[in-house]
């Protein structure tokens, strides 16, 4: 059984609060985190509004960096793209096996909306929701 999910990208302001609230709304135990994480900012004001769209509110949210024990303390540790996969595994080899692609099961990498107009949040909102499903239909069958 998946106890914890922690929903990794780069900066942990704009993909990653999306995808743990989403899973959180579903009632997982979900945390978000970045690789290079602007620790401490709020989500980006689109990812906000494109989460209040859908009835999420993401306001609260502040970012963290990764750690080993965010790792050790995940069942399933979901990133945005292969790179990030890799990178993760090499800093954090204990997470080796849990780590996986958000996209994974709707083969796509979720590229970073960051600094980028309103539609390109929309867009991404809108890939990850897919994606985080695909995951919640992989778990219920576990």
């Amino acid at each position: 059984m998946i106890g914890q999910i922690l929903v990794v990208c780069e900066g942990n302001i704009c993909r990653s609060p999306m995808g743990e609230a989403m899973f959180r709304k579903h009632g997982y135990r979900a945390a978000s985190a970045g690789l290079s994480a602007l620790v401490g900012h709020g989500a980006a004001e689109h990812a906000c509004d494109v989460m209040s769209a859908r009835g999420i509110d993401i306001s609260a949210h502040r970012s963290q960096q990764i750690t080993e024990k965010l790792c050790s303390e995940s069942d399933l540790i979901l990133v945005m793209d292969l790179a990030q996969r890799r990178r993760l595994e090499s800093r954090y080899p204990t997470a080796r096996g849990k780590v996986f692609r958000l996209g994974e099961h709707v083969n796509v990498d979720i590229v970073d909306p960051y600094r980028l107009p309103r539609p390109a949040f929309a867009e991404c909102e809108s890939v990850i929701a897919s994606s985080v499903d695909s995951w919640l239909a992989k778990l219920a069958a576990l």
